[in-house]
Order: C-alpha cells, then sequence, then structure tokens
C-alpha cells in the first residue's frame, strides 16, 4: 500500500507539472504577437487568416497593410515587423536587397498567383473591351502608384509593353496609394476603370465587373509570396504563420477571393506570361 501510495503521488506531481506547462504556454501564446506587413492585395484573405489562426493557436496577428514600397520604408525605419508579404515578388527582392529579409536564411512562401485584369464599374457602362478602349476620350482611368504600389508598377509595365503607355497616360486620373485603394476607385465611381488584378472583382462583384486582357499582351503574372524579416522577435512563430497562409486549411479562403492557388490557374488567362521566380 505504502508503494502505491507513492506511486500515484510520483505520478500525481508528473501529469501536474505537464499541466502547468501546458497551460504555462497557453498563457504565453495569448500574449504574443506577429506584426505582419503586408500589401492590400490580399487584405480580405489576411483578416480572415489572422483570425483563424489567433483562435487555433492563440497566438494575436497585427496586421499593417498598405502599399508594398510605403511598407517596406516604414519597416526599414522601424527596424520592426516579423512578416513582410508584398503584393508581388519585385519588392520582396527589394527587401533582400537592402536586408529586411534574407532569403537565403528565410525562403519565400508562394502562397496565390495574380493576374493583371481591366477593372470597370458593374454594367460596364463605358464599354471598355480591350487595353486600347483605355486611351478613347472621356475614359477616367485609375492605376495604383507605380513607385510605391506593385500593381501599379504591373500596370504601367504592361501599357509601356503594348505600346499604350503614351495614349493611355493622359486618362490617367489618379494614382492609388495602395491595392485596397486602386480596387476603391471603381465602387466609389472615382474613375471608369482601372487596371488592376483580377480579385479586385471578387472583392466587390456587385459593383465591380472584369474585363480580362488579352492573354497575348500579359508579359508577366504575379504571385503573393512572403517571408519572415530579420527583425522578427520569434522566428518559429513566424516561419508557423506562413506555412499557415499556405497550406490546406487556407486554400477555401483564399479561392473564395478568386486568387489563383496554382500557376496552371493563372496560365489559363495568360499563357505565355512570365513568372519571375525567386531564387535564394
Amino acid at each position: 500500500m505504502y508503494k502505491k501510495a507513492i506511486a500515484f503521488l510520483i505520478a500525481g506531481i508528473v501529469i501536474g507539472g505537464l499541466g502547468a506547462a501546458a497551460l504555462d504556454e497557453l498563457q504565453t501564446n495569448a500574449s504574443r504577437t506577429i506584426v505582419v506587413f503586408a500589401g492590400a492585395a490580399a487584405a480580405p484573405v489576411y483578416s480572415e487568416a489572422a483570425s483563424m489562426f489567433e483562435s487555433k493557436y492563440g497566438v494575436k496577428v497585427e496586421l499593417r497593410l498598405g502599399g508594398s514600397g510605403s511598407l517596406l520604408s516604414a519597416m526599414k525605419i522601424a527596424e520592426t515587423g516579423d512578416i513582410y508579404i508584398p503584393g508581388s515578388t519585385d519588392y520582396l527582392l527589394q527587401a533582400n536587397e537592402i536586408g529586411d529579409v534574407n532569403l537565403a536564411v528565410s525562403q519565400a512562401k508562394i502562397m496565390a498567383y495574380l493576374v493583371p485584369a481591366i477593372i470597370v464599374q458593374k454594367g460596364n457602362p463605358k464599354n471598355v473591351t480591350c487595353l486600347e478602349d483605355l486611351a478613347k476620350p472621356g475614359i477616367r482611368v485609375g492605376i495604383g502608384d507605380p513607385a510605391s504600389v506593385c500593381v501599379g508598377l504591373y500596370a504601367k509595365e504592361l501599357l509601356e509593353v503594348n505600346g499604350l503607355w503614351t495614349a493611355v497616360s493622359p486618362n490617367i486620373v489618379t494614382y492609388a496609394q495602395s491595392c485596397e485603394a486602386t480596387a476603391a476607385l471603381i465602387p466609389t465611381h472615382a474613375v471608369d476603370a482601372i487596371i488592376g488584378w483580377h480579385v479586385f472583382h471578387y472583392w466587390n462583384p456587385d459593383k465591380i465587373d472584369i474585363v480580362w486582357i488579352e492573354p497575348s499582351k500579359i508579359p508577366k503574372i504575379s504571385y503573393i509570396a512572403g517571408a519572415v524579416t530579420t527583425f522578427a522577435r520569434d522566428r518559429d512563430l513566424a516561419a508557423r504563420f506562413l506555412d499557415f497562409l499556405a497550406s490546406t486549411d487556407m486554400r477555401e479562403t483564399w479561392a473564395k477571393y478568386g486568387y489563383f492557388s496554382t500557376v496552371e490557374e493563372a496560365k489559363a488567362h495568360a499563357p505565355n506570361a512570365a513568372i519571375e521566380m525567386i531564387e535564394d
């Protein structure tokens, strides 16, 4: 009886210790925060992912959304942020060059693919059918700021490659400061058409229509990829959130907002377009 009592006592101490450790870990996670600097090209997805991740792991995700270039500058100046997810590879490569991320240490995680498209008001009242129509008199065009917004840079390059920048640029009445702000130009009737990502249509389908660009005129497509920054306080936790964003658990959420999960889906709309892959 004495030996049994000792055995039960030891077992109780071990189990109690494990329970306390688990509780401590849960409480620690609850007080942890991941700061994510992310281009607004996927704002709706990030918002849902942050809630799902917090519910699943007890870790708060603080989102700082905006233009990819502006976010990169802010992150560099403040030397803060655990994850950087720009709207295109161009800014992730810039982040690597200036040392905000180190792609040789933290490999980029690809989450979704984006195809440029013409976005118009519901019903397409100006009858915009192709890139050339953006040069017609009276068509108000909006794009993202090419100097700081990834989709703006893509729009400018798209027009230049097709020899249309000179003809269309006089019709550009505004340069938005983020992907989100670019998409908002249509439902607010600020412009008649924008060159944006195809997913903008799915953000507000009741007020927005999409005009697919002729496949042969699309020089390249983009993808959303992120990496742990050199400022990260907990690299393992940050990497876990990136893995979560690219996981099968999130695939349905990406699809709900119109994002392409595979290269094949994106290539269906731009079979000859280049994809600039990131190398370590």
